[in-house]
């Protein structure tokens, strides 16, 4: 569905474009259609920079480390490539090419669970799967429906994926969820998962503790995620203690979503800061890929910078 949705966006935004150039060439003025032409492109970079000067003024007393201008330039920069990669190419066109990894030959060996954000879907994980599937580890990557939908409403998906993973290898996975795949997670391992069904739970840019730009949210799984949420308040306590300890937790201070940056935190967890990255370029940081090969058991690539703890945490 999301897919589809991603596609039709894409071929309106292609139709505007052409009608602007055709709008200028017969109206005798092809400068201003181009020029409005790509001012169709612009609007990508442009609503990206407002995300960040939000994240910056929405930090309050957050205690994690303030970027400098470089910082938050870089992450900007690093955003504009990163999502039309993602949100262009790999989700509207790519979601499917990338198999799920189940081999005959899969029992014994640790296997993984992704799951993506909000407004995403498998493909975002390709450049994933396809090292995961290099490297012979069985792997399940999940499109998570409905799009706008509550959260509770994934708990089933996730069930399904997580017997997949354990039936073919007899081994509960470790799980790797970026942004809102981390509450979906937490949802359904507080319902349905006990700790012998989890090894380990990677986190990207999960908003833990909600996000100040959820204020704007129209869909249900958008509200769950305000900050100070009865759903996110309900859901923390129907997790045992110490629950968080078995979470690594990569955040980033120039997070253009989740925001402030400590709300991507737990208190208790592997709580890890990414710096001078945003929240879609952080699923291609070489740290969280080198922390799961690290709960696989298997040997990470030479010369990786290592990530340090979090000052602080929620």
């Amino acid at each position: 569905m999301l897919a589809r949705l991603f596609r039709a966006l894409i071929g309106a935004g292609l139709l505007l474009m052409a009608a602007l150039l055709a709008w200028g060439w017969s109206s005798g003025r092809p400068g201003l259609g181009l020029l409005l032409a790509l001012g169709v492109l612009a609007l990508h970079p442009v609503m990206l920079a407002l995300e960040f000067v939000l994240a910056a003024a929405a930090r309050g007393d957050d205690p994690t480390s303030r970027p400098t201008l470089r910082q938050w330039i870089a992450a900007w920069w690093g955003e504009v490539r990163q999502v039309p990669r993602v949100f262009f190419w790999r989700q509207p066109f790519l979601s499917a090419r990338v198999a799920d990894h189940l081999p005959p030959d899969a029992a014994g060996r640790r296997g993984v669970l992704l799951l993506h954000g909000f407004i995403c879907n498998r493909g975002l994980w390709n450049p994933w799967l396809l090292r995961l599937r290099a490297l012979g580890v069985p792997v399940v990557a999940l499109n998570l429906d409905p799009v706008f939908g509550s959260i509770d409403g994934c708990i089933a998906a996730v069930e399904a994926g997580v017997r997949r993973i354990e039936q073919a290898t007899g081994l509960a996975p470790v799980v790797v969820a970026h942004s809102m795949g981390g509450l979906v997670l937490r949802r359904w391992w507080a319902e349905l998962g006990d700790d012998a069904r989890v090894h380990h739970a990677i986190t990207i840019g999960t908003p833990h503790h909600g996000t100040w730009l959820a204020r704007f949210a129209f869909s249900a799984n958008g509200r769950q995620m305000q900050r100070g949420s009865g759903w996110l308040q309900a859901l923390a306590t129907r997790e045992p203690a110490g629950r968080s300890a078995r979470f690594t937790c990569f955040y980033g201070h120039c997070d253009n979503i989740v925001f402030p940056p400590a709300t991507a935190t737990l208190p208790g967890a592997d709580n890890r800061h990414l710096a001078g990255t945003a929240h879609v370029d952080l699923v291609d940081r070489p740290e969280p890929w080198d922390e799961l090969l690290h709960r696989l058991g298997l040997p990470g690539p030479a010369g990786l910078a290592t990530v340090r703890p979090a000052a602080a945490s929620r």
